[in-house]
């Protein structure tokens, strides 16, 4: 793996970001088959235990597609056991013309980010150990997709946000009920259409439910729900467009992913 990041077993008191398991984490981009076959593993053993997803295709456990081959894929491991407990994978521009497009593109059509895709990157296959949802892991991944961002010169983020549907679609409703408010108070939003889109005014909106912890996040960093939700039958979700526009992330993450070191530099 080369490293990227760690974060320590103990960190300060008062600190303002979530605390590490024990032993400490590292952070950094696979660079062995070794080490992608792990992050596989990972994502097969939880999209198919969380969201009964159906990989008709998969080899001895693993998860993987084409677009595997032009990634680079982030990945949070154990300091003292190596067990790999994180991962995301980013397409970059350059990576995304020679795979022949994005893996967004089999659920969407993105004709509306036309003019974005020189700087269009798209993250996906987000997982992270059940373990581990505190918080920590998923900030140690965005602290390296702001680094690769930083570093191919990229601004755009697209991706895809999936809701399992084993509830029935009631937590579906409850996401696309927020999105649906802001995509009506500012139709700009709506910039892409889902393939096979998902019958969302069908859904429940009347029953209780909370918005997932990542699509939350998202939101907190700045991002849009950009469109309708896609159906996606082998995962049994429906997947919700987000765009982040790295110029427009919340200022409080701007700063702890470095991003305006070089603005406070030169003022």
């Amino acid at each position: 793996m080369l490293e990227l990041a760690r974060l320590p077993q103990k960190t300060a008191s008062g600190a303002a970001w979530p605390r590490p398991g024990p032993g400490g984490l590292a952070m950094g981009l696979a660079r062995t088959g070794q080490e992608l076959e792990a992050i596989q593993r990972l994502r097969y053993n939880i999209f198919t235990e969380e969201m009964a997803a159906v990989f008709p295709d998969s080899v001895d456990g693993l998860d993987c597609d084409r677009y595997d081959a032009w990634c680079e894929h982030l990945m949070v491991k154990e300091i003292a056991s190596g067990r790999v407990v994180g991962t995301y994978r980013m397409l970059t521009p350059a990576n995304a013309r020679k795979a022949g497009g994005y893996y967004s593109e089999s659920e969407f059509d993105i004709g509306g980010l036309a003019r974005l895709r020189g700087s269009l990157a798209e993250v996906g296959r987000s997982c992270i150990h059940a373990d581990y949802r505190n918080g920590a892991v998923i900030m140690l991944l965005w602290s390296g997709i702001t680094r690769l961002m930083r570093d191919v010169g990229a601004r755009h983020v697209l991706g895809c946000a999936s809701v399992s549907l084993r509830d029935d679609g009631v937590t579906a409703a409850e996401v696309w009920r927020a999105a649906r408010e802001r995509l009506q108070g500012d139709p700009a939003l709506r910039r892409v259409t889902p393939r096979c889109r998902y019958p969302v005014e069908r859904l429940n909106s009347a029953l209780p439910a909370r918005i997932p912890p990542l699509i939350k996040g998202y939101l907190k960093l700045g991002a849009s729900i950009c469109g309708e939700p896609a159906w996606d039958p082998d995962f049994n979700t429906a997947d919700f467009p987000v765009l982040l526009d790295m110029r427009s992330m919340d200022a409080r993450y701007r700063r702890h992913f470095g991003l305006d070191v070089r603005q406070a530099v030169a003022a």
